[in-house]
């Protein structure tokens, strides 16, 4: 068998696909024009490919063509150093082949050790809630409601990711918050891979799920839910308790000022920047309204203004009769109800606002449990700007979840939650707001409900 010649060779690379090249090999065999057509095929193709014969099974790898520094240097006679040896070392590939042409994809192997051994019914479901912050009976109610929008088919190319593989690896981001790289390396995914799933399982709990479990009262609900505030305060008629926090965040490209949160400056001497979370929670703790997303310099007064909550619910008196309570950064309106913050209380007005602290500690005690489920939300989010909100609502959704489902976080991973000591700029919105306000004071006081203030 004869050899080619070097631009004999090259020329192979040089023609279009499926061009008549049996010139070039004279009596060489009917063997070597079927091994060529795999090279011939991945022209254009950078670094190495598998390719696998369909009928043989022989398996090579053929690469494109890599210049170094010397070889792309030409000498007088105009042809390039080097340029035989690399010629062999393609020819000696192309050797080896067999017959049959055919591609298969390239695909890294990993190591999905880790997840097929928590995923096990073996495995013991309190290290499984100490993973993912939530025991498997949750986790699968989870895998249910998210099925039918998350699930992919078997494509000829791969099989699709599983369902359950899919959310865990979305609830185990949320929940510890690990980089995206060792998330890779514990689910035996790709970086860009569990990346994706993060967002896709985050949408699908924001779009699907949350209308069924964030929801306003009905007001069957909404009695026993005051009932139950009724016990703790001793005054009538809330429904709900509110509260905002903050998310950090690392400084945004755009809009930086707007996201600056002073507070947070001040209190850790160094700068800081945030997104803020307002919810609504109910007597259980469980939130009924959320609103994502405002940037940190907002006063808990101003996001209020901008909540669905003050603009469809409150604005229109859909809450007469009943109470939110609020802190001192939230203004005293008809259905919103908050401390005294001015100097010099009397007997009647300190009982007011212990009991106020006490429900206010409801929705506190909620966002404690929120940050210690999911730790994400304890440093400085890796998640872009624009995802976030869709992140941060994935949280209250999977919040609710676990809240109905009676599944108790850990007291080992505690957070601490700061109060910003702020008072609203317009305090006081109503007269008659505040004519309520005074009446419960007096009837706390003469009621004998707070008995244990004196």
């Amino acid at each position: 068998m004869s050899s080619l010649t070097a631009a004999q060779f090259r020329s192979l690379f040089e023609m279009a696909g499926g061009e008549d090249i049996s010139f070039l090999f004279g009596n060489m065999g009917d063997e070597i024009p079927a091994a060529v057509a795999a090279p011939v095929e991945l022209q254009g193709k950078r670094g190495w490919e598998e390719v696998e014969g369909e009928g043989s099974g022989v398996v090579v790898a053929a690469a494109k063509r890599q210049r170094s520094p010397t070889s792309s240097r030409e000498n007088s006679s105009g042809s390039n150093e080097g340029g035989q040896e690399e010629v062999s070392e393609a020819a000696a590939a192309m050797a080896a082949v067999g017959r049959g042409g055919g591609r298969r994809l390239w695909v890294k192997e990993r190591d999905s050790e880790w997840w097929d051994m928590v995923s096990s019914p073996d495995y013991p479901d309190s290290e499984f809630k100490k993973a993912f912050r939530m025991s498997k009976a949750t986790f699968e109610v989870v895998c249910d409601e998210l099925a039918a929008a998350v699930a992919k088919e078997d494509t000829m190319l791969r099989a699709a990711i599983p369902v359950r593989k899919r959310v865990a690896v979305c609830v185990w981001r949320l929940a510890t918050g690990e980089p995206l790289r060792l998330v890779s390396k514990r689910f035996g995914l790709g970086i860009s891979t569990c990346h994706k799933l993060v967002l896709e399982v985050c949408a699908a709990l924001k779009a699907m799920v949350m209308p069924k479990v964030v929801r306003w009262p009905e007001p069957d609900d909404a009695a026993a839910i005051a009932a139950h505030f009724e016990t703790i305060s001793g005054i009538s008629g809330v429904v709900g308790a509110i509260y905002t926090t903050h998310i950090p965040i690392i400084a945004p490209k755009s809009n930086v000022a707007s996201y600056y949160n002073r507070r947070h400056t001040e209190r850790n001497q160094k700068t800081s920047y945030s997104m803020t979370v307002q919810c609504v929670v109910n007597s259980t703790g469980a939130f009924t309204d959320v609103c994502i997303g405002w940037p940190g310099s907002h006063s808990d007064e101003e996001v209020l203004e901008k909540s669905a909550l003050y603009l469809h619910r409150g604005v229109p008196g859909l809450i007469q009769g009943q109470w939110v309570v609020g802190g001192g950064s939230f203004p005293l309106m008809d259905w919103m109800l908050v401390p005294y913050t001015h100097q010099n209380l009397t007997w009647a007005q300190h009982m007011f606002n212990e009991k106020v602290a006490g429900v206010r500690g409801v929705a506190r005690d909620a966002f404690k449990r929120l940050k210690q489920r999911w730790g994400c939300l304890q440093k400085r989010t890796e998640v872009k700007l624009l995802d976030l909100p869709t992140v941060l609502g994935a949280c209250c959704v999977l919040h609710n979840i676990c809240e109905r489902s009676g599944d108790v976080v850990d007291d080992d991973s505690a957070f601490e939650l700061f109060d910003d000591d702020m008072v609203a700029e317009n305090a006081v919105r109503s007269t008659a707001a505040a004519q309520a306000r005074d009446a419960i004071a007096h009837n706390l006081l003469h009621s004998g409900a707070g008995a244990s203030f004196f």
